[in-house]
């Protein structure tokens, strides 16, 4: 391998671990993972509804979540013309590209607590 190739090489590692490391900060923390995998599974969802359906969230928490999902395009809210104000949240096209990575977590998941979990009962 040549001088030019391995700076070729080594300028596509740091933008792939740049890649890596938007994506880990974007998602980053305990609930964002869990919002996301509601609004997937259910489609539409009000607050209330999002709020029982991540276990243990806080509002409070749930809703800086949310925003952060919303600035970043991953989520859209939509306000309801009724009384008391209804708020929907439902996955934009671009968090919905999210479905493929959230279901492959959830199969490692699984492979890796069979394969822990197995040995542990021997």
């Amino acid at each position: 391998m040549n001088k030019k190739e391995r700076t070729e090489n080594s300028a596509e590692c740091i933008k792939g671990m740049q890649a890596i490391n938007d994506t880990m900060q974007l998602l980053s923390g305990k609930w964002k993972f869990k919002i996301v995998g509601a609004l997937m599974k259910h489609g539409k969802l009000r607050f209330m509804d999002l709020l029982r359906e991540v276990d243990g969230i806080a509002a409070k928490m749930l809703s800086k979540e949310l925003h952060e999902l919303e600035i970043n395009l991953l989520v859209s809210r939509t306000i309801m013309n009724t009384k008391p104000v209804t708020v929907e949240y439902e996955l934009t096209k671009h968090g919905q590209t999210l479905e493929r990575v959230i279901n492959e977590i959830e199969a490692w998941g699984l492979a890796h607590r069979k394969l822990i979990i197995q040995p542990m009962k021997k």
